[in-house]
């Protein structure tokens, strides 16, 4: 695993008035880290970069963690390495892992997580740097998330605290902002959990680290106005699709054993899975049973591992 590390000009972050956002000052201080893994894509990666060069906070570092055997990445950052400040790191395959390296290199006083097929709005960065700034004691901040189709269903629409309940309804890893403290406290993320993991956990780990965050007694806020931006997924229920929601399911399952959720939560999570097996039969769709059957399976098999 090796890091390089870009020299490039960090631009200047002036104090400005951006529609309804207004740059604050003592805003401005705020030092993003973004560690962003990566694997496969180019042109969702490529979409991010264009659009955090459009960002109104300009004080943050970009930690691309490239899980890639060939040099594809370095090819898609090389325009924007005058542009901004960017690590570029490798890694094994492993979301956890990828992002466990880049927390190693994160400088910045708050630190988020996004995807490569994800892009923030102009204002994104300067909002949630002006909320950490009227909110000194929010130890992070979690939102929502947005596609062309409108705002995921299973997000709150109401504002609040996260806690154990309702942090499956309170945070996607694209909008996650944790300040340092939180990072230095909690560590690095679970390695058996996420995309790539070896245990066939693939799921789970932002949930299992806010989760321990908690724990810690760590205040982290759910803010529904705040939103990232992630392209539509239209699934195609086949047996790739099936073998995905069973991993995924896996991954929910262990972080409810981990985390000794009641078995009334348990049974509810259990049961949502069996009901969409129920509504796909009831309209004859085996191939979307079978895919809710497998999510129910994983489950079940990750609560019980």
């Amino acid at each position: 695993m090796i890091g390089h590390l870009w020299n490039v000009h960090m631009p200047e972050v002036s104090h400005r008035t951006m529609g309804d956002i207004v740059v604050k000052p003592a805003a401005v201080q705020t030092k993003f880290s973004l560690v962003l893994a990566t694997l496969g894509r180019t042109a969702g990666l490529s979409n991010f970069l264009v659009h955090l060069d459009r960002q109104f906070h300009s004080n943050f570092e970009l930690i691309v963690v490239d899980q890639n055997a060939d040099d594809r990445v370095k090819l898609v950052l090389a325009h924007y390495l005058t542009r901004f400040s960017i690590n570029h790191l490798k890694s094994q395959k492993g979301l956890s892992r990828a992002r466990n390296i880049g927390l190693q290199y994160a400088s910045g006083n708050v630190v988020a997580f996004p995807d490569d097929d994800c892009w923030y709005d102009p204002d994104t960065l300067q909002e949630v740097a002006n909320l950490f700034l009227q909110h000194p004691d929010w130890d992070g901040l979690t939102g929502s998330c947005k596609t062309p189709a409108g705002y995921l269903p299973f997000l709150d629409r109401v504002s609040g605290f996260v806690n154990k309940i309702n942090v499956w309804r309170r945070a996607v890893s694209i909008s996650i902002f944790l300040r340092r403290s939180v990072v230095t406290t909690v560590g690095n993320f679970d390695k058996d959990l996420g995309v790539g993991a070896d245990s066939g956990f693939c799921s789970g780990e932002e949930t299992d680290y806010l989760l321990r965050a908690l724990e810690k007694d760590c205040r982290i806020y759910y803010e529904s106005n705040l939103s990232v931006n992630h392209p539509d997924v239209r699934p195609v229920y086949d047996g790739h699709l099936a073998q995905k929601g069973y991993g995924y399911g896996r991954g929910l399952g262990y972080v409810l054993k981990k985390h000794q959720y009641p078995l009334w939560y348990v049974g509810n999570v259990l049961f949502r899975a069996l009901g969409g097996v129920g509504l796909a039969m009831a309209k004859f769709d085996s191939a979307q049973a079978k895919y809710h059957f497998s999510v129910l399976r994983g489950r079940l098999s990750g609560w019980m591992a």
